[in-house]
């Protein structure tokens, strides 16, 4: 299938979920997307187009929804996986980052010796919304020798400004909202 100049058609298979996780955030479901074959193999699809797999050494994922998209794309550019995880999840010596988030802060974790001095990383995520959490995943990635090779996600809630907190990166976002 080709790549379309505006991948909005995606949003027909994102569905929103008011009040969840709390009372006044509607939650942008992928699983609709994730579901669908055409949808999902597109997402891939296009987010590979979009970076040069000779310039990507390792896909880092975000949890949790991040994974189902890095893993893919690891593939794809036959690079190395990365995890990076809420905190308490990895088994490893870690290097750890607070970040803020739309509606509350969290601790996101990475194993140290995840990537080595001066690899290029392609960071994941499924949405970008304030951008705390990517941010805090770049500053990571810096932080233990790896250059940000850009950050992909398939949504972005623009309303939020997190796009502006990626101006130093690469930022591809398919669809926004």
């Amino acid at each position: 299938m080709p790549f379309e100049p505006n991948h909005d058609w995606l949003k027909e298979h994102i569905r929103d979920i008011p009040d969840f996780p709390k009372p006044g955030v509607a939650f942008k479901d992928i699983t609709p997307l994730l579901a669908n074959k055409k949808a999902f193999s597109y997402t891939i699809d296009a987010i590979a187009h979009e970076f040069d797999r000779d310039q990507i050494d390792k896909v880092l994922g975000i949890e949790a929804r991040g994974f189902i998209i890095a893993a893919p794309l690891a593939y794809r550019f036959t690079a190395g996986l990365i995890p990076v995880r809420k905190a308490g999840k990895l088994p490893w010596d870690v290097e750890s980052e607070e970040y803020i988030l739309e509606y509350g802060t969290d601790l996101l974790e990475i194993h140290r010796d995840a990537i080595n001095p001066g690899e290029r990383i392609l960071i994941v995520d499924d949405v970008l919304a304030t951008g705390g959490t990517a941010v805090a995943t770049a500053t990571l990635t810096e932080r233990c020798g790896g250059k940000v090779a850009g950050v992909a996600t398939i949504m972005e809630l623009s309303f939020l400004g997190g796009r502006e907190k990626l101006a130093a990166y690469d930022f591809l976002s398919l669809v926004s909202y």
